[in-house]
């Protein structure tokens, strides 16, 4: 985070930013009066790749050095750097459509321009969040239909008590990349499926697993997915003015044409982050208390709080969950409560 802001600072700081809109609006033949989709593209790819090698070593230490010094990850260094760039490659496509629906959207209203953007990213999260388990989960991870025939039974069965029918379950390959085990319900309506990693399938019984999906499907219940969204929405909704606000205040001093310069579009990314940064604590405190909601209605569903217990003790191990984090980690960093406070709450169903 520190050095993603850093890069952003010194981009407008140093003049940097509006080096690179020059050059875009050149290579486009365009001024910066005039919108041009060429220009945006190009400016948020060589935004994008700067960005990219200043936080890729940090990006490689966490996401690979740590895992591998731990025991965490299964994969080698080119595993890892060819996900790694899947990623990339889809995050800068993610980038330059969202640059592009906001510059247009100021062609439309200048005035209003952050809530005409926002309705458009909602709408396109929204479609994200349906479509991601058939078309962006499979980038990165294998999925075949659950062999295990009681096992899908079960659950599927489970999942309709529970009045949240799924499309499916499927055997998730986590295991060729982690020694983690998870388990998920992705999707929704007719993508709605049930994930089961085989490194879960491996080593836990089938107690353990129905009463980790029971408290995934809680989530569904409860409609914790689409209280997110909605919460979500409002807090881009926020961000996208607060970086209206920052940029119509700060775009003359910054050297810019003005507000619809694309060299100002990192007034609205360090304007939105230091938003969400300050709203992160709520919402973890807010998803901590639904994490501890689902895991009440996985025990009272399936009544089995010795399986729910044996099943965290074995998460935590397995993946190295920090059992007493500090309040600051706690606050900062942490969506689910802590193991140790989840398995003495279920210790009161004995």
């Amino acid at each position: 985070m520190a050095m993603s802001t850093a890069v952003l600072v010194v981009l407008l700081s140093s003049g940097l930013s509006a080096s690179i809109a020059g050059f875009a609006r050149r290579w486009s033949h365009t001024d910066a009066t005039v919108y041009s989709a060429l220009a945006v593209a190009v400016y948020v790819l060589i935004v994008a790749a700067l960005h990219e090698v200043c936080t890729i070593p940090i990006a490689f230490y966490q996401g690979f050095l740590l895992e591998r010094r731990y025991g965490l990850s299964k994969e080698v260094a080119r595993g890892w750097l060819a996900d790694h760039a899947k990623a990339a490659v889809l995050g800068l496509v993610l980038s330059i459509g969202a640059a592009e629906t906001i510059y247009v959207s100021m062609r439309v209203s200048v005035a209003w321009w952050w809530l005409l953007s926002a309705g458009v990213f909602i709408a396109a999260i929204a479609g994200l969040t349906r479509l991601a388990p058939v078309l962006l989960l499979p980038l990165f991870y294998r999925f075949t239909p659950l062999a295990r025939e009681s096992l899908r039974d079960r659950l599927v069965s489970l999942s309709g008590r529970a009045g949240v029918p799924v499309l499916g379950v499927y055997e998730w390959a986590l295991g060729e990349k982690s020694r983690r085990a998870n388990a998920a319900l992705v999707g929704s309506g007719a993508t709605r499926r049930i994930l089961l990693s085989d490194t879960l399938l491996a080593e836990y019984s089938e107690d353990e697993i129905e009463v980790i999906l029971a408290h995934e499907i809680a989530h569904h219940v409860h409609h914790d997915i689409r209280n997110a969204f909605v919460v979500e929405s409002v807090l881009l909704v926020l961000a996208l003015g607060a970086g209206a606000v920052a940029l119509a205040l700060s775009w003359p001093s910054l050297g810019l044409a003005g507000v619809s310069d694309v060299a100002g579009l990192p007034v609205l990314a360090l304007a939105g982050g230091l938003l969400t940064m300050a709203a992160t604590p709520i919402l973890n405190a807010v998803s901590r208390r639904n994490e501890r909601r689902a895991d009440r209605f996985a025990i009272a569903l399936t009544r089995q709080p010795a399986a729910f217990i044996s099943a965290m003790k074995r998460l935590g191990t397995q993946n190295l969950a920090e059992e007493h984090p500090s309040k600051l980690v706690l606050w900062l960093f942490h969506s689910h409560p802590p193991i140790e406070q989840r398995i003495e709450a279920a210790r009161s169903f004995l």
